[in-house]
């Protein structure tokens, strides 16, 4: 969530970064209001808390006609102190309601605009011309198929669609991915973590992922649980109610997880293949910092993204998402997208979110730092990046890294993850 203080010193701040959104702008003079009511409610119930003290005091010195007349008072005080508490209470929970509604202030840097109006920012690698090679290339399903990786007819008949199994070589392929992505993630400071894939709703909303994005979030209603769509989620909750000491950080860690999302609203969307599915795994990087580093900490774990999809040997661009198309929690977010060959386009592998303190606050992880020598206690920032997102890191590998014969090469970085091999071979029918 967004400071309050903020809210009131600067609310057409607010306003503009919900209008670059897309979202709700009222929320913004809702929220005000019911800030200053919670605000005017809670004095009104210290001045009769006061009041009510007071007289309290004076009730056994009274004299016996006085006493009557006092304990009458007394009595419309008690009454006047419950309902005051009452509607400050009812105040203030309205006025946190809205502000779980308002998303993160957009960065100014953030291009204005929809999910197409991004800007690239930076191109890596060059895209392979098959027709100069003499060959039409094939999309990943059928290269999966052929290598005996990818099977999503059982797949289908299992779980239904938009679910998949790998198999042999495929099985291979994501644990390879997975030990390269976390031996750099390693190497770079990270500290490995296998987290919950079912959260509480404190952790899923802290997070920011029941507002916009819960329509594809899985509830399991009886147990009262939400199966996360990123290792983010857990990560975010790890230090939740905790107050860490400056000298600790950064702290950064990287989390092997199952993913699962609905994929609401993407009917007719990527269903072909395993780049759009249910469920998945995922190693992501998150990262802890104090609030004045967290631009630098955004700007790094860009960096070991393009580190990755350099060694994977992927053609990439770099984009600034546009303020339309961020997350909730989200003040800027840059992309990395892979050509995909049998598709003519980039699409996202990994991505990068400054969150700043907006998920912090939500979640109560606090900074303890020497100010002017006095200790002070505020949020601190969170950030998160996709290293390797498995299925979509296999489909870019597969297309881009094919040869005539249906085999596949594997790039140096996972020969070792993969017993040396250099190439992945079509299975014998």
């Amino acid at each position: 969530m967004i400071d309050l203080r903020l809210l009131r010193e600067d609310p057409d701040r607010v306003r503009a970064s919900q209008r670059a959104r897309g979202e709700d702008v009222a929320l913004v003079d809702a929220l005000l209001s019911a800030d200053e009511r919670r605000r005017s409610s809670g004095v009104r119930f210290d001045e009769l808390r006061s009041e009510q003290k007071a007289l309290g005091k004076l009730i056994p010195k009274a004299t016996p006609e006085e006493r009557a007349e006092l304990l009458q008072k007394a009595e419309q005080l008690k009454a006047d102190v419950k309902a005051a508490e009452a509607e400050q209470n009812e105040a203030d929970e309205t006025a946190k309601q809205l502000l779980l509604q308002l998303g993160n202030l957009v960065h100014p840097d953030v291009p204005v605009g929809g999910e197409e109006d991004f800007v690239v920012l930076e191109t890596h690698g060059t895209i392979r011309d098959f027709a100069a090679e003499g060959f039409e290339p094939k999309d990943h399903l059928e290269l999966g198929e052929t290598l005996g990786a990818i099977d999503v007819e059982r797949g289908a008949k299992v779980s239904g669609s938009r679910f998949y199994y790998l198999t042999g070589v495929g099985a291979l392929l994501e644990l390879a991915l997975v030990n390269a992505a976390i031996a750099q993630a390693t190497e770079a400071g990270f500290i490995p973590m296998l987290t919950p894939a079912l959260v509480r709703p404190r952790a899923m909303e802290g997070t920011g992922f029941l507002g916009q994005a819960a329509e594809n979030v899985y509830h399991l209603e009886k147990d009262d649980y939400y199966l996360v769509g990123t290792s983010e989620v857990p990560l975010a909750a790890y230090h939740m109610d905790e107050i860490i000491e400056a000298d600790k950080l950064p702290l950064r860690y990287a989390g092997f997880s199952p993913c699962f999302r609905r994929e609401a609203g993407t009917y007719g969307k990527d269903t072909r293949g395993i780049f759009r599915v249910h469920q998945f795994d995922k190693v992501e990087m998150f990262s802890y910092v104090a609030p004045e580093d967290a631009e630098a900490e955004h700007k790094r774990l860009l960096e070991w993204e393009k580190q990755w999809l350099t060694s994977l040997e992927l053609p990439f661009q770099v984009i600034d998402v546009a303020t339309g198309d961020l997350g909730a929690s989200a003040s800027r977010k840059f992309d990395c997208e892979a050509w995909i060959p049998t598709q003519g386009k980039y699409r996202e592998l990994t991505s990068a979110s400054n969150c700043d303190s907006f998920q912090a606050r939500r979640l109560s992880v606090r900074l303890r730092d020497d100010k002017d020598g006095k200790k002070v206690v505020q949020p601190l920032a969170t950030l998160n990046g996709t290293l390797c997102a498995v299925p979509r890191t296999i489909v870019a590998i597969l297309e881009n890294h094919q040869l005539a014969d249906g085999s596949v090469r594997v790039p140096e970085v996972l020969r070792p993850y993969l017993g040396g091999r250099e190439v992945l071979e079509p299975i014998a029918k």
